[in-house]
């Protein structure tokens, strides 16, 4: 492990990972469990690679939680998760407050049981003045819920008078994003295999390098995600331009 932390280089961290924490079902399957077994020790997965964000300097770390689309799962497994949820948060809670931890919620939390959302927002209050790492959790969130909902608010502002529909331009759209207070993401890695984005950051991943890895999310350790940054270190980030545009603007900055 430490090898590959050698191999990374701390000037050029991307500032925001965003992570699709998928297989926890599967991982559970292979092992003759049921599915929450596998949640269960997924959350393992999420501290250590909290830790492990926190301990490099990123920044923004958004991990997807739970999508609106995994309100349709069988009904055990959502009353499942949703008690593990408000379980390890408020346990969590300690860990945050001592390493500085600002955490931020994501998603339609209106559509989460009374008692989750209420453990949700003690959590959310006691880490709002940490100035350490910024850990967003999507939960009940779909990127078109979030790109339909930005633009119902847009339309409502038209409609008061608030601004032109002349005066839209991409930084309203952002304005209006649950993610307005953070910058995008330059890395977004998936787990288990599966090489889809999901209903995931769509508007904000525009320019995202992608990572997949066949790992389980509950297999998945600081080494991994140390391996995922060396293979976005490796990449040339181009933005629409072409290299030799890159290599000029370096040399003249």
């Amino acid at each position: 492990m430490q090898e590959l932390l050698e191999k990374i280089d701390k000037s050029r961290l991307p500032k925001h990972i965003a992570i699709i924490m998928d297989g926890n079902g599967r991982w559970a399957k292979e092992k003759g469990q049921d599915r929450l077994y596998g949640h269960f020790h997924g959350v393992e997965s999420v501290r250590n690679i909290v830790e492990g964000a926190g301990e490099l300097g990123i920044e923004y770390l958004t991990l997807y939680a739970f999508s609106t689309e995994n309100w349709d799962r069988p009904e055990y497994e959502v009353t499942g998760l949703m008690e593990l949820l408000v379980d390890n948060m408020r346990k969590e809670t300690p860990v945050l407050k001592k390493n500085n931890i600002k955490l931020h919620v994501i998603g339609d939390i209106k559509m989460l049981p009374q008692n989750a959302r209420n453990g949700l927002l003690e959590v959310l209050a006691e880490t709002e003045d940490n100035t350490g790492m910024n850990l967003i959790i999507a939960l009940s969130y779909s990127s078109r819920w979030e790109l339909v909902n930005a633009v119902k608010n847009i339309a409502i502002d038209v409609q008061a008078g608030k601004i032109t529909p002349e005066s839209i331009t991409q930084d309203t759209l952002q304005a209006y994003l649950t993610t307005s207070a953070f910058p995008d993401p330059e890395l977004m890695i998936r787990t288990s295999g599966e090489y889809r984005i999901s209903n995931f950051l769509l508007y904000q991943l525009a320019y995202a390098e992608l990572y997949f890895t066949n790992v389980r999310w509950p297999d998945f350790r600081k080494e991994n995600l140390y391996e995922a940054i060396i293979d976005f270190q490796s990449r040339e980030r181009r933005f629409g331009k072409i290299s030799e545009q890159i290599k000029h603007e370096a040399i003249t900055h």
